[in-house]
């Protein structure tokens, strides 16, 4: 016999009984069995399985809410190399290796939206040109991101050839995806405060864009109307954002 101690009452357990009897016992205690007394709890028979085999169970690489694969610091150089596959995207964000997948359709219908309105806008003063991925933008040799919609300056007045000549950014867009929430709002949220840019994540779900300043420690949260002045022009843009979501998503 085993005796269990449950506040002021004892139990006493057959050999050979499980976890869940002793908790049915000390429940029955509780109950109505309250006072100093014995509980005895029936034998549960149990098997026990000499030599059995122990299936291995194969992980699958981490999707974008996550580092992917190998702890160990990657190259941008090193990521660019990796062999491409279909559906799947490699991004580096200080030598840490993520990776993710394909976009759905809801996803880059609202980037499409965005990128016109967007590159209406920088036309009108030739401030600049709007991009969306894949696009690489390396700003050291262990970062290397894709963002899905971004505006770069224009160098007297024509588009930056590469990163290197671009330099800066003007706007960088990230549209959420189910899996690349974490990595959008903390790890490339960082990144871009740290390049001095102004960074938007758009949540398709909740129907809001969460706009992000260099110096933010917090998100502005927009549902109706986001004013944007780039820099170079002291004209604005103003995206109704309801509008927005209706067109690219049909309702």
């Amino acid at each position: 016999m085993q005796k269990l101690h449950d506040r002021d009452a004892w139990f006493v357990v057959a050999p050979g009984c499980c976890a869940a009897g002793a908790r049915r016992a000390r429940l029955a205690h509780r109950k109505g069995n309250g006072g100093n007394g014995l509980v005895t709890v029936p034998t549960v028979n149990s098997t026990i399985v000499v030599h059995a085999p122990l299936h291995t169970v194969c992980r699958a690489e981490h999707t974008m809410a996550m580092p992917a694969i190998e702890s160990r610091r990657w190259t941008a150089a090193e990521v660019r190399a990796l062999p491409q596959e279909p559906g799947k995207q490699y991004e580096v964000i200080d030598g840490e290796l993520f990776v993710s997948p394909g976009p759905a359709f809801s996803h880059q219908s609202v980037a499409v939206e965005l990128t016109l309105l967007l590159r209406d806008y920088v036309r009108r003063d030739g401030i600049g040109y709007v991009l969306n991925g894949p696009g690489e933008i390396e700003p050291d040799l262990f970062t290397l991101v894709q963002p899905d919609i971004f505006v770069v300056p224009a160098i007297n007045g024509k588009l930056p050839v590469n990163w290197e000549a671009a330099s800066r950014l003007l706007l960088v867009v990230e549209i959420l995806s189910p899996s690349s929430g974490r990595t959008d709002r903390v790890r490339k949220r960082r990144l871009y405060q740290r390049m001095d840019v102004e960074y938007w994540i758009v949540d398709v779900s909740a129907r809001v864009i969460e706009r992000w300043l260099p110096t933010d420690e917090r998100a502005e949260l927009l549902d109706e109307r986001l004013v944007w002045r780039a820099d170079g022009t002291s004209d604005v843009l103003a995206v109704d954002i309801n509008a927005l979501f209706i067109r690219a998503l049909g309702e």
